[in-house]
């Protein structure tokens, strides 16, 4: 398991990630460390680049050189994870050097970086100039660790961009830190790694909550009650054709926080979800919508469905996304396809390689099972005028905690 946290934070050591209801079903759980932040991520001269990526893959070596002293299988693991942990899974699975270290692959809520080289120099040569050092081992080697963090993430910013143009360059720019096209380790980006056919034999499960990012415009909720829904998507979508679309597509929903939210949702997450199922083809691929609301919250949102998927509701925590009374039924319809992915390779539904589109819907009635015949046909809207692979990604270390 890799937990999630915007590469910048985060701890396997949350309560959330106690594998003790994986354990009880017969599946053994390691949950990993990484560097994070600039530490993993940044590009300093004379060092390795990608060390997070390099500690991911030291982990599943050994995983595959221990695991069976625990009475783990080194020949069928199934890497998963949450959030940045989800994009880390994407990544791993269009990357060469981790062929061959995991048998099947679990991406929740999945958010890629693929940061250009030459935006990791950038970023490198601000955070020295801030810290007064040279952008070298060296150099970052004697600032002390503390001052790296707290510069860190605004050196990763653009300068001067404040406001909705902030907000628009975070959905286009990505992360601030997080895999990085090196050239060496890293040569493509994850989705157009994917439709090369690197990882085609590894079955996939991937998928979102409905409302990943939409409780960031809670404190604008009130104001944009008074603003038409077409004019607020404007600030985003200056595209008037996809504009149109994209309100066409999703007119079950009322009020401008909501179209918002979900645009913001769709750009990060969700259609992301659409891109690697179609870049895989006809590799084994399989989808799920978690789409249960927050009654404490009115959203389906990021991090909500994390302790149904590991069956602790009962953690720290949960009741503040989850309230007083989260359905256990639902936890056990979703850490029970969690635990037949791993044990069987089969989640219970058709997979999209051979249905494109088919989606499993994990709502409120879990006893029911839910099969959408295109469960992200919401999310087109954005995918069908744009090209290549977009790594769009908003704010997730200050969510995921």
């Amino acid at each position: 398991w890799i937990h999630g946290g915007g590469y910048v934070s985060g701890s396997p050591a949350s309560p959330w990630y106690d594998g003790r209801a994986f354990n009880r079903d017969g599946v053994v759980t390691v949950t990993i460390s990484y560097r994070l932040g600039f530490d993993g991520f940044g590009w300093i001269d004379g060092a390795p680049q990608n060390r997070g990526v390099l500690d991911w893959i030291a982990a599943l070596k050994w995983v595959r050189a221990n695991i069976a002293a625990f009475g783990g299988a080194p020949e069928d693991v199934t890497l998963a994870g949450q959030s940045a942990g989800g994009g880390a899974v994407l990544a791993l699975l269009a990357l060469p050097a981790a062929q061959g270290l995991f048998h099947r692959a679990l991406s929740i809520s999945g958010a890629l970086a693929d940061i250009p080289a030459e935006r990791a120099r950038a970023t490198s040569q601000r955070l020295a100039a801030e810290l007064g050092v040279a952008p070298t081992r060296d150099g970052f080697a004697s600032a002390p660790e503390k001052a790296i963090q707290k510069h860190q993430v605004a050196a990763a910013q653009s300068p001067g961009v404040t406001g909705i143009a902030a907000l628009r360059l975070a959905l286009a720019d990505s992360v601030p830190y997080g895999p990085v096209i090196d050239g060496e380790l890293i040569t493509h980006g994850t989705v157009d790694a994917l439709a090369t056919g690197i990882g085609a034999g590894t079955p996939l499960l991937l998928g979102s909550t409905d409302d990943e990012f939409a409780m960031i415009l809670d404190r604008a909720r009130n104001t944009l009650r008074f603003v038409p829904a077409g004019l607020a998507l404007r600030l985003l979508a200056p595209e008037i054709a996809e504009r149109r679309a994209y309100l066409r597509a999703n007119d079950d929903l009322r009020g401008s926080a909501a179209i918002l939210g979900r645009y913001i949702s769709d750009h990060v997450f969700r259609a992301l979800v659409v891109r690697v199922a179609e870049a895989r083809g006809q590799s084994p691929t399989w989808a799920y919508r978690f789409t249960w609301v927050s009654p404490t919250h009115g959203l389906s949102l990021h991090c909500l469905d994390v302790p149904f998927w590991f069956d602790c509701l009962d953690a720290q925590g949960v009741t503040a996304l989850a309230g007083d009374a989260p359905p256990q039924a639902l936890a056990d319809a979703l850490h029970g396809t969690a635990a037949s992915w791993v044990r069987d390779g089969d989640p219970g539904w058709p997979a999209w390689s051979s249905r494109p589109g088919s989606t499993r819907i994990f709502g409120a009635e879990a006893s029911t099972p839910d099969v959408s015949p295109d469960g992200y046909a919401s999310v087109r809207a954005l995918l069908e005028p744009a090209s290549g692979q977009r790594g769009d990604h908003l704010g997730l270390e200050q969510l995921d905690t």
